[in-house]
């Protein structure tokens, strides 16, 4: 249904007496602020809106959580159930996710198609905050509710709030959804007409940014208390609504939304550190209950049970070692220093060089210290420890331990030593010296349990599919490799996705939603096989080439080079693919023909039999400082479907070492081409293992999230990248926790 509704003709006759108390407000609350014993109240925790978020009830606030805050919730009531994730990204930056089930409409009104699953809706907020709370000024923020939805609740704010003792005032403008009261002329309509109207209408792709709508349309001013009561669990909410919902989804949809009031009350409890429940009356019709639990990315630190730190011994080490010996200082390296299968070279009385991959600690001061310790008490004599850094056998970096300065280091001799003081990190240099042991081993062989999930589709909430993946590989050499997986699947509900082909009137090539073929026909299926050279070119510059069953539906050959210089926060990375689609009838056959036939609904649709894809692509870790720890991916380049567009990554790691990001992706695909979601974008989270476990680790577990999976702007999936492999030269994954 489509609707436009105007800021000129909408007035309220209480306009006047609400502007006008409402600024008396703000006036006082200086003067308040001053007789305020701050320290005679609990300290006041912000809490969430019914739609995810540092708020009010239905209204949003310009507070914020601490960064890192991580909160996931639900709200529930008659009307809507809200389930949503925030997380504090920056200290600047609130981002929420959310799906919205309506109780009592279906996703469609083909039962075979979607059968129960209710009507969801998604959404995407953002608030940011413009300056903090000072004696005189409130904390200010704007933000977007439903950013890239389909418009059931999108609206825009500016908030305003003030602190004064046990009360956290809350005054705001919104448009849109939490403006729809239009008791306020919109501002905006006085610069410009093109802000006095706004469209209403949903849109039932959604995903796009529809930026034509923002801050048009009806205005309406909003505001709120929460009160922090001597009891240090409770909370109390008092607000006024910006929306009457005369235009909300239920409402165009015959349910009776009439508010018998605009004010909203509500209670806050906290059930523990991590857990709060939420009760509320809105509209002095509706009761909403909410429960929510949350973390703080920054906060979580390891706990581990580890091999202490060698004690540094001062007295000079034989010259001579027996082969005994060397087997032992290897297997020392390792385990206690974290160097898997190390090589040790000695260069004389000038040096000795451990090559490894470290797999054991992410801080490298206290993988570097531990290796530098050992070299010292149980290796002849030299000038210098040498460590080279290697993944899949490609040198990464090396570090030079000068001796004499790690045992001041290591003794702390001074105030303020640091193992900086003794080392100096460079691009690899050509290995000098005499191989003295090799624990190194050329093949490699591993077993894990993977889980792959969707949420929010039209056949079904949630649908996912668990399996164990086994994998190996085999090392000709330094460079060439053969590898690959099996995945036995163990359970999965993807016989509910029904996507069976493109919308009506677009052809495009189904390189992804074949996507149950895959899963559902084939109890056990190879998902990769494939032969791999890897190369250190020159100094900065890496290379791969690979043939074979890349990934699960998709087999061919490519390339990529890498050229990324040490301790540099940019790089530059091109990777060209020949690739062609896998039949998944066929446990190592490829689709012959580009037009197949759907026997289940009578319709014709494409696969891909042969295409060029690839992208050049720039990372970018910003210095900036309203940018902290942030990593930029941009990549431009040709898509698996014949698409070109450009896909934006944007990741933040918190002092835990856990990342969060974003991606967006889009291509000459138009909205209407892609379907449902208008283009590809997705989120994900990255935990380190040494967090959730009691031993230090590299690993991480890696959760993703793809609102809608559909065939546009899809990438290729590979088993290397080189700018992961070469992490060492600026660490990002691999970086050390901030926190411990």
């Amino acid at each position: 249904m489509n609707s436009v509704t105007s800021a000129v003709t909408r007035r309220h006759h209480s306009q006047r007496p609400l502007f006008a108390l409402s600024t008396l407000a703000i006036a006082l609350l200086p003067l308040c602020h001053a007789q305020a014993d701050s320290f005679s109240y609990p300290e006041m925790r912000y809490s969430n809106s019914d739609f995810g978020g540092v708020g009010l009830m239905q209204m949003p606030t310009a507070r914020m959580h601490q960064e890192g805050e991580f909160t996931f919730g639900t709200t529930i009531s008659s009307d809507y159930h809200h389930y949503w994730a925030s997380l504090q990204l920056l200290p600047w930056l609130e981002t929420t996710i959310r799906y919205t089930q309506v109780p009592d409409l279906y996703y469609s009104g083909d039962h075979s198609f979607s059968g129960d699953t209710l009507y969801t809706d998604k959404g995407i907020d953002a608030k940011i905050r413009l300056w903090q709370e000072s004696y005189w000024l409130p904390e200010v923020a704007i933000g977007i509710r439903d950013l890239g939805g389909t418009g059931l609740f999108d609206g825009e704010f500016i908030a305003a709030n003030k602190r004064v003792g046990p009360l956290d005032f809350t005054l705001g403008l919104g448009w849109g959804y939490i403006g729809q009261r239009g008791n306020i002329t919109n501002p905006f309509c006085k610069v410009s007409d093109t802000f006095c109207d706004r469209n209403n209408g949903f849109k039932n792709n959604g995903g796009s940014f529809d930026t034509q709508r923002w801050f048009k349309g009806n205005a309406a001013l909003f505001g709120g208390v929460e009160y922090q009561t001597p009891w240090q669990p409770l909370q109390l909410k008092l607000e006024y609504d910006g929306n009457d919902y005369t235009d909300d989804f239920r409402a165009n949809r015959g349910h009776d939304m009439t508010p018998k009031s605009p004010f909203n009350i509500g209670a806050v409890y906290q059930l523990s550190d991590w857990a709060t429940a939420n009760i509320s009356y809105e509209r002095g019709t509706t009761v909403s209950f909410g429960l929510s639990v949350n973390t703080n990315f920054n906060q979580l630190k390891a706990s581990w049970l580890d091999e202490p730190m060698p004690t540094i011994a001062t007295t000079p080490t034989t010259n001579n070692l027996t082969i005994e010996q060397w087997q032992q200082l290897a297997q020392d390296v390792e385990k206690i220093a974290g160097y898997k299968n190390p090589t040790i070279y000695q260069h004389g009385e000038n040096s000795i060089t451990v090559v490894a991959e470290q797999v054991k600690y992410r801080d490298r001061d206290q993988a570097q210290l531990r290796a530098g310790i050992l070299l010292n008490n149980q290796a002849p004599a030299v000038e210098q420890f040498n460590i080279i850094e290697t993944v899949a056998n490609q040198p990464i970096t090396e570090t030079i331990l000068n001796r004499q300065q790690l045992l001041q280091v290591a003794n702390n001799d001074y105030i303020g030593s640091h193992i900086d003081d003794s080392r100096t990190t460079v691009a690899p240099s050509t290995i000098q010296g005499q191989q003295m042991v090799d624990l190194n081993q050329n093949w490699n062989v591993g077993v894990a349990p993977t889980l792959q999930q969707s949420l929010g589709g039209s056949e079904g909430f949630y649908m996912f599919n668990v399996g164990v993946t086994a994998s190996a590989d085999y090392w000709f050499n330094n460079h060439l490799t053969v590898g690959g997986s099996v995945y036995l699947n163990l359970y999965d509900t993807y016989d509910k996705f029904k996507y069976d082909v493109p919308p009506d009137g677009t052809h495009n090539k189904r390189v992804r939603t074949l996507v149950r073929q895959y899963i559902t026909d084939n109890t056990l299926r190879m998902n990769n096989l494939q032969l791999t050279w890897l190369d250190q070119l020159s100094g900065d510059w890496y290379a791969q080439a690979y043939a074979g069953y890349l990934e699960v539906m998709f087999g061919g050959v490519g390339g990529e080079v890498l050229y990324r210089p040490v301790g540099s926060n940019w790089a530059l990375g091109l990777d060209v693919n020949y690739v062609k689609q896998r039949d998944p009838h066929s446990a190592f056959g490829f689709f012959k023909d580009q037009n197949q036939y759907d026997d289940h609904l009578g319709r014709p649709y494409e696969v891909q039999t042969g295409t060029t894809t690839g992208n050049l692509t720039a990372y970018y870790q910003p210095q900036w400082q309203w940018l902290p720890n942030t990593l930029l991916k941009v990549s431009a380049g040709r898509y698996l479907a014949e698409d070109t567009g450009f896909t934006i990554d944007f990741s933040k790691q918190f002092d835990s070492g856990i990342i969060a990001g974003a991606f967006i992706t889009q291509t000459s695909m138009s909205a209407e081409e892609y379907g449902e979601g208008s283009f590809n974008k997705g989120f994900y989270v990255s935990i380190p293992f040494d967090i959730l476990t009691v031993k230090p680790s590299t690993s991480r577990a890696h959760i993703s999230w793809l609102p809608m999976n559909r065939d546009g702007g899809q990438m290729l999936g590979r088993q290397y990248h080189l700018y992961d492999l070469t992490d060492g030269r600026q660490p990002w994954s691999g970086r050390k926790a901030f926190n411990n």
